[in-house]
């Protein structure tokens, strides 16, 4: 597993801005993030030190800042005292307040890292706890190609050579997005949520044989590309193969499992005639359908019973 310090906050690779600012501490921007777990420090700051959560990030919303402004100075001297006598992780102020100097001294001296952030305390935390769950979010690289196509994720599987990028490339000419090709990166987010990125190496390239690589975003402009999406389905794309008989109804609802987490999953004969990428995009509507509770194959089938039970009628 990756490891990820303090720094990460600040150094701009963080895909969610938080809008963070280092006030003091910089030499505590070394310590390893391990958790998402957050503390509100109002009791300590009040001189109730019991189950101190000094190992969480302390989170400075307008109560905690408030209460230290009213302090005296022999006040604050006393429980920062006891504060900073804890190896607190670090702190951060919310709604862009600035602690008074000597809470900043004692940061520097105790290399505690104290930021600002203009985020307000409710917005900061959940996008604070989204960023960390992705940071050490389980993951797994598939060669496969990840394709934006009416809003849902079409994850294109298959052998080499089968016609993955060219599909893609279509796909795009056809006002869909790409998110990557070839290497893609998909992480466990909670129990259900998948999602899934180009590397960055090869982000919003494409292989085509016969050209070589192109750069998707260079030649179809921004709206071709976006950064991750969510998986909501896989394709296998397969040469055709005659002695295999594939599915033509759509009863039989498969599942792909990647990381745990089950996704509708569909196998696409290959084979010259047929309009892959149409094919695909009829497959992303048709899932969109059956996520409003429309499952078109399965009120065929309720409407051909009824008709043979009340005898073609």
């Amino acid at each position: 597993m990756n490891k990820f310090t303090l720094r990460y906050f600040i150094d701009g690779r963080g895909r969610i801005d938080l809008q963070v600012r280092l006030l003091a501490g910089e030499g505590g921007l070394h310590k390893e993030i391990k958790s998402g777990e957050i503390n509100r420090p109002g009791l300590a700051l009040a001189g109730f030190f019991d189950f101190f959560a000094y190992e969480r990030i302390q989170i400075f919303g307008q109560g905690e800042t408030a209460f230290m402004a009213q302090l005296s100075r022999d006040q604050k001297i006393k429980v920062y005292d006891e504060f900073f006598g804890y190896p607190v992780f670090c702190c951060v102020f919310t709604y862009d307040y600035k602690p008074d100097d000597l809470f900043l001294e004692y940061a520097d001296k105790n290399d505690v890292p104290i930021f600002s952030t203009k985020r307000g305390t409710t917005r900061f935390t959940t996008l604070f706890v989204h960023v960390v769950d992705e940071l050490f979010a389980e993951s797994v690289t598939l060669h496969a190609t990840l394709v934006d196509v009416f809003g849902v994720g079409v994850l294109l599987t298959g052998k080499s050579g089968v016609g993955k990028s060219e599909t893609a490339l279509e796909l795009i000419e056809r006002g869909h997005r790409l998110v990557g090709d070839d290497m893609i990166v998909i992480k466990k987010i909670g129990e259900s949520l998948l999602l899934g990125e180009g590397s960055e190496i090869l982000k919003h390239h494409i292989e085509i044989r016969g050209i070589g690589i192109i750069n998707v975003r260079e030649i179809f402009g921004i709206r071709s590309i976006t950064n991750r999406k969510r998986i909501d389905m896989v394709i296998l794309l397969e040469e055709w193969d005659s002695s295999t008989e594939y599915d033509r109804l759509g009863l039989d609802e498969k599942k792909f499992t990647i990381l745990d987490i089950d996704v509708a999953y569909i196998i696409v004969p290959v084979r010259p005639g047929r309009n892959i990428p149409i094919i695909i995009e009829t497959a992303a509507l048709n899932m969109r359908l059956k996520k409003v509770g429309i499952n078109s194959a399965r009120e065929l089938d309720e409407r051909i019973k009824k008709w043979i039970t009340e005898g073609g009628k």
